[in-house]
């Protein structure tokens, strides 16, 4: 049983709770915790009133540099992490229009490297992260033609791994958050054909646990928010069947905080807005717990959201058998 109010009494708390010790320290993720936490209320049909809206937007137009780019909390440096967390909430919130399309475009296109890479920020560290939440930024906007997209798309090729997978950049492992960073991108970029759906397949299904969780790597422990990374990339490939959907979801469920709400990364510890985020989004995609609204495994954005911008998108076909993947022996 998924506790919904629970959860949106959870994200209400979070979004009104006095600044502490930890807030302060936690301040550059805020931009993010305001996604993740909308993200969570638009799933369970539960958005804010206009006024909250209102005031919401307010913040994230507080953020807003004169590069373009928006900040993790008012007075912080732009980061493209930040900027695209910025976008989708106005979308959520229907205030896209606030939204300087020009500038928040030019700061994009400035971060973007001569072999097709992005920068985060100006400082100039470069993952595969960065040119997905460009691209994705962009697709938002109806600009993704600003940026060299042949480039983009041939940087993420370099960075595949011999196993199907993607790394942070050319030469590192094979990881789940980053194989969806790639793989969104692609999807985006409708350049798919790079990816081996299939062996890109068998190795996501291989993160799933005994215990129905999925995980990062090989030999990791289990974590709730590798129900968005994993799972969406499956979703994208066409290839949801390939795990059990049943366990995952009994994973997730057993990840609730059902006294106080809110989803930890395991079973029995402490919850918060990321984890809550991405177990309900990992719900919506398998179709499970009758969620009303379903979320978008490209965009990150529920169908609700995405429409009221007027892109609209086929939603993906979820699993009519279960299948229970054979584990080999230890």
């Amino acid at each position: 049983m998924l506790h919904k109010e629970k959860h949106v009494q959870f994200v209400h708390k979070l979004m009104h709770a006095p600044e502490t010790l930890e807030s302060i320290m936690t301040e550059h993720l805020k931009m993010n915790a305001i996604y993740w936490g909308l993200s969570v209320l638009d799933l369970l049909d539960s958005l804010p009133s206009k006024e909250e809206s209102d005031e919401i937007m307010k913040w994230i137009m507080s953020c807003r540099n004169r590069d373009g780019g928006f900040g993790g909390a008012p007075m912080h440096d732009s980061h493209i992490l930040y900027t695209l967390s910025a976008i989708q909430s106005a979308v959520i919130l229907g205030h896209l229009d606030q939204i300087d399309c020009d500038s928040v475009v030019n700061y994009i296109v400035g971060l973007q490297k001569p072999d097709g890479s992005f920068m985060g920020d100006k400082f100039g560290e470069i993952d595969t992260r960065f040119v997905y939440c460009s691209c994705l930024s962009l697709s938002i906007l109806g600009k993704l033609d600003a940026i060299n997209q042949k480039s983009a798309a041939e940087y993420i090729e370099k960075c595949k791994n011999w196993d199907g997978g993607f790394g942070q950049k050319e030469s590192s492992e094979s990881h789940g958050g980053q194989i969806f960073c790639c793989v969104g991108a692609l999807s985006l970029l409708n350049r798919l054909d790079i990816v081996e759906k299939d062996k890109l397949a068998w190795w996501l299904s291989e993160r799933q646990t005994s215990v129905g969780g999925l995980c990062g790597r090989p030999e990791k422990d289990p974590d709730v928010c590798y129900s968005w990374w994993i799972l969406s990339s499956l979703a994208i490939l066409d290839r949801l069947k390939w795990i059990s959907c049943d366990a995952l979801s009994a994973f997730i469920l057993h990840c609730q905080d059902p006294e106080n709400g809110g989803i930890s990364d395991a079973p029995d510890n402490v919850a918060d807005v990321y984890h809550t985020f991405f177990g309900i989004a990992g719900l919506s995609l398998m179709g499970k717990c009758d969620l009303k609204r379903t979320i978008d495994p490209s965009y990150a954005l529920t169908h609700r959201a995405l429409e009221s911008i007027g892109i609209n998108k086929e939603k993906i076909s979820l699993p009519k058998v279960e299948k229970i993947k054979e584990k080999k022996d230890e």
